[in-house]
């Protein structure tokens, strides 16, 4: 395989699919709680860049101030993924307040020795 073959293998499509894959292996093999929310950001991030990356073609303008003859980039997924986006921070926000109230709470970064102090499972 050349190395212009390599080249043309690496997009936004198989990048984001690499890192969804590093993101759910972080997250079904790490049992400490910090990793687990860095993991499902990593996830986020992946989702992102594929949905920005899927229908990208050369020769696209940003729809805003464009001439009529210029194919012009959809921009339905470009204001989807600045949602998500806003989201994906909230939602690690919160993950990080809980973390912190369940650390001092039970005083361990790990989703077991946590369970094991709550108990078990109830």
């Amino acid at each position: 395989m050349t190395f212009e073959k390599l080249l043309d293998l690496i997009n936004g499509e198989n990048v984001s699919l690499a890192l969804f894959m590093i993101g759910i292996y972080a997250l079904a093999s790490r049992r400490n709680i910090v990793k687990t929310i860095i993991a499902l950001s990593i996830i986020q991030a992946a989702i992102i860049l594929f949905f920005l990356s899927i229908n990208n073609s050369e020769g696209r303008v940003p729809p805003i101030g464009h001439q009529l003859s210029v194919p012009v980039a959809d921009p339905i997924p470009q204001a989807l993924m600045i949602t998500a986006i806003v989201v994906g921070i909230s939602v690690t926000a919160v993950s990080l307040t809980m973390f912190i109230s369940l650390y001092h709470k039970y005083g361990s970064t790990n989703w077991n020795k946590v369970k094991n102090k709550r108990g078990g499972l109830r």
